[in-house]
């Protein structure tokens, strides 16, 4: 009996029926890059990522719980189940995809360059070569620079997140800093800090971003993407973004 009940177990669990109910999903965040995800005076973390991730938590009746990560640990942690998805403006790439699986689109994430006013810099390696540029630790922006730009000259120097990547620029240690169009428009651009910095030269596309979640967690990848999907077509997406832009960051 007892190896009989020990079969009907192992086939009951490879058939899923022991399936996680994913009560509480964990999500990791950098709230470093606002308005995607920052943190309120009262040190509560907002931002449109954070409504995201709270209403498709109530579509899986579940408790949202936010745990605040670099954004260059963020796979790291994912793998040690420090949190269950990643979301926290993160773009996919196929060298991301290799090690996570992606939900179906957040939103697109085109790519700026932002440095003085009136500077005479261009997102290319022969405009910014013996020029220093700041870059987010482990962002596609820091792949983009490394790549494109460090090999001919420009000096990329990465930073632990976002914040740290203004401070520097300005004090004047950066001559630009590579990041986000949207962030760097409403986070730096649009505010007080940013008075004095505009972009240089046009946008670079980068894809889209979406939640980075495990591979073997393949369950709350559909829950996750039935939850957008169901998000677009009742209109609650677009309810959640006119609170932060007054265009589509979601794109055709």
């Amino acid at each position: 009996m007892k190896k009989l009940a020990l079969s009907v177990a192992i086939a009951l669990a490879a058939s899923g029926a022991f399936a996680k109910e994913w009560s509480t999903v964990r999500f990791g965040v950098d709230a470093s890059y606002a308005p995607f995800e920052s943190k309120a005076p009262d040190g509560k973390l907002v931002g449109f990522d954070v409504d995201l991730g709270n209403e498709i938590c109530r579509r899986l009746n579940a408790k949202c719980v936010w745990v605040e990560q670099d954004f260059d640990g963020m796979i790291p942690g994912l793998k040690a189940k420090k949190f269950d998805g990643v979301l926290s403006s993160m773009t996919i790439t196929p060298q991301r995809a290799e090690q996570v699986a992606f939900s179906t689109r957040l939103f697109n994430t085109p790519t700026r360059l932002i440095a003085k006013k009136g500077a005479p810099l261009q997102p290319t390696a022969a405009s910014l070569k013996g020029k220093t540029i700041g870059v987010e630790q482990g962002t596609i922006q820091e792949t983009y620079a490394k790549e494109n730009w460090a090999p001919k000259g420009v000096n990329v120097l990465p930073y632990q997140n976002q914040d740290q990547v203004y401070a520097d620029l300005l004090t004047g240690r950066l001559d630009a800093a590579l990041q986000d169009e949207v962030q760097a428009d409403i986070g730096f651009l649009k505010t007080p800090r940013g008075a004095g910095f505009a972009f240089a030269g046009a946008e670079i596309p980068t894809g889209a971003a979406a939640i980075g979640l495990r591979k073997d967690d393949p369950e709350l990848k559909d829950k996750i993407d039935k939850a957008i999907a169901d998000m677009i077509k009742d209109g609650t997406y677009r309810k959640i973004e006119s609170k932060y832009f007054s265009f589509d960051v979601y794109g055709g």
